[in-house]
């Protein structure tokens, strides 16, 4: 899982995490990031051609890096979860848990 907050902005310029988010996208593990969480699906370059939601002054570098940005609460597209803000926290953790019991 991906934070969001200022984190993603320190953690995508760490080599060995972008490449961890990237071996548990291309394995098909779950990947769920929320807020500016989304940086670092981007940094790990798995955003191309996936739906997703992000903060909004993280949607333009979403939809740059390929990703069809959805303004929603939360956006599921395989095994990628992402949502907006804090306050869809509910909708996010819950895609996430059934995310996770279906694998």
């Amino acid at each position: 899982m991906t934070t969001g907050g200022r984190a993603p902005v320190h953690m995508r310029i760490n080599k060995g995490l972008v490449r961890l988010v990237k071996s548990a996208f291309d394995k098909g593990k779950v990947v769920a990031a929320i807020c500016h969480g989304a940086q670092m699906l981007i940094e790990a370059d798995i955003i191309r051609g996936k739906r997703a939601t992000c903060w909004y002054s993280v949607a333009t570098d979403l939809k740059n890096a390929g990703g069809i940005y959805e303004d929603q609460p939360v956006v599921v597209d395989g095994n990628l979860v992402t949502s907006r803000f804090p306050a869809d926290l509910p909708h996010f953790c819950r895609k996430t848990i059934e995310l996770l019991k279906s694998k």
